[in-house]
């Protein structure tokens, strides 16, 4: 370690020290997991939402994202990696009980949607007849007209991460080393480096062309974080800085109260009079700013997320750029989730300079670098403006990571010892090393060896193994009753959301979107939406 690198790792060691045994064990992680539907054969599942999981809009654990043919499984916040694989797991179990009992259907294991029938043909998520749930496919059928369904096909996993005793400042330092430094997680964990070539059908795309069928990236990690996931030249307008709370709040309300012309000319409502988006804003509501990371905080019903950071703080983070792994049933491992615990900690205990308008570009082009060419020999990505090997970069932060490890393995060792969290910080060195161990390039090579090249094939075989692996694991009795109350809670309490609603939706609409409820900083807390029943902590319920 060279001498100016040394006081940095001192002062990293200094704060991990600081750091009480009883805060880290306070440590919470939790999962949210995107998957599509599929016929057999490959297709996009056209079937509404099994009713046997319950209700979309109140079900804590099994829900849907942007599409009807698109479920969302939930945990809650762990103390363990463990313990959070084992509940993913479950509620995966239970999902497949009840599919099995409907049909031949199976969940997709990548990221990369399956085989796409025409863009309206997709079916967007539906929740009922509240308010509430109106606003929500309102919502969706929004983004349809202004990024295209295909796009929101894709899936991912989403990481929420606290620690106890961490401030909205610390939150949002941590934020900023972590856009710095995702790069590495796009590098270790991308694993979409192919995808068929419907998704791309009538787009302009930078893809090569692999197989009948199947576009990729001969050293591409992760397709769905570059240029053609979730971009918009809309969102690219947007120099969102994480400086503070009041700066990002500031950069939200402008995006969810400034008029775009391109969705003005949509509007709100068709000649038919059905709703188009939710407003004409270049958002129409927060959950749309597309980023790599957000600040979260636990909403009352009816709140919006804004107003209940600036009212509140931040309480977690949500991590956003993972990519399903197709070899592994559940989408992650154990593994991967301790090396994101140990990951978030050095970006949480380093030092963590304000961004600039210039920075916030130059990671914007490393992620679409490494998300486009991660594995290839020698990439160099931008960093305090120069270049520097990607492989070189990484090493450096994987080696600071390395006395946090020894401080968790400490922490959680048992009667034996053990050391899960050092075997993950070295499995991702050694990946560093190796870039044919890597997800992305696994992918390609089991294409290349088994499928022809055939994306299609190979995500269908992937996810066949997937179910049967899910189905043949014994799931408790107990848990399975748990999960079959939740089911019909879930959809008595929609029904009773429903029975309770007596403003009429564009009120509702038009009350929802107002900037009066952005929570602005030094005013008093807006109240909720009038006649919006009393479902207390229902985080499900945001639109």
């Amino acid at each position: 370690m060279n001498k100016l690198q040394a006081p940095a790792g001192t002062l990293l060691q200094e704060r991990l020290k600081a750091l009480t045994p009883a805060r880290l064990k306070g440590m919470r992680r939790g999962v949210e997991k995107e998957s599509l539907r599929v016929q057999p054969g490959g297709g996009l599942a056209l079937t509404p939402h099994p009713a046997a999981l319950g209700s979309a809009l109140t079900h804590p654990s099994i829900t849907t994202d942007f599409s009807e043919s698109q479920i969302e499984l939930v945990t809650g916040a762990h103390q363990s990696a463990q313990a959070t694989l084992e509940e993913l797991t479950q509620i995966h179990q239970f999902t497949y009980r009840v599919m099995e009992d409907l049909g031949d259907e199976m969940l997709w294991v990548s990221s990369m949607p399956c085989g796409l029938p025409t863009d309206e043909t997709i079916p967007i998520a539906r929740f009922g007849s509240s308010n509430v749930g109106r606003a929500k496919s309102v919502y969706r059928v929004g983004l349809s007209h202004r990024y295209g369904r295909r796009m929101q096909t894709i899936s991912g996993i989403h990481y929420n991460w606290s620690l106890p005793k961490v401030s909205s400042e610390q939150y949002f330092a941590l934020i900023r080393n972590f856009r710095r430094h995702a790069f590495l997680l796009l590098y270790l964990f991308g694993a979409s480096p192919a995808v068929c070539s419907s998704f791309v059908a009538g787009r302009q795309h930078e893809l090569q062309k692999l197989a009948d069928q199947t576009m990729y990236m001969p050293h591409g990690t992760s397709l769905r974080m570059g240029r053609l996931g979730y971009q918009s030249d809309a969102q690219a307008s947007l120099a969102v800085s994480y400086n503070s709370l009041e700066g990002y709040g500031a950069s939200l309300q402008d995006a969810l109260t400034r008029p775009y012309p391109a969705y003005e000319a949509v509007g709100i409502r068709n000649p038919g009079g059905d709703y188009n988006q939710l407003a004409t804003t270049l958002l129409q509501i927060e959950n749309e700013f597309y980023g790599t990371i957000r600040p979260k905080r636990v909403i009352f019903p009816g709140e919006r997320p804004l107003h209940a950071l600036r009212e509140r703080g931040v309480e977690y983070i949500e991590v956003r750029l993972m990519d399903l792994d197709p070899f592994v049933p559940v989408g992650i491992t154990a593994q991967t989730m301790r090396f994101l615990d140990v990951f978030l900690l050095h970006c949480l205990l380093t030092d963590s300079p304000p961004d600039t308008p210039e920075e916030i570009a130059a990671l914007a082009r490393n992620q679409h670098r490494t998300a486009a060419r991660g594995r290839e020999p020698g990439l160099l990505l931008e960093r305090d403006g120069r270049e520097v090997p990607l492989a070189e970069w990484g090493a450096g932060v994987i080696a600071e990571c390395a006395p946090i490890a020894a401080v968790l393995d400490e922490l959680h060792a048992g009667p034996t010892g053990g050391a899960q969290y050092s075997e993950a910080l070295a499995a991702a060195s050694t990946a560093l090393r190796e870039p044919d161990t890597l997800p992305s390039a696994r992918v390609l090579a089991a294409m290349a060896r088994d499928y022809d090249n055939s994306f299609i094939r190979f995500a269908r075989a992937q996810s066949e193994k997937a179910k049967v692996i899910l189905r043949s694991l014994p799931l408790a009795e107990a848990q399975h009753a748990r999960f079959t109350e939740l089911t019909r809670q879930s959809i008595a309490e929609q029904k009773q959301i429903e029975a309770s609603d007596s403003m009429p939706f564009e009120v509702y609409r038009q009350q929802y979107v107002s900037a009066s409820r952005l929570g602005i900083p030094g005013m008093p807390g807006m109240p909720g939406i009038p006649d919006e029943p009393d479902v207390a902590g229902r985080a499900a319920l945001a639109i």
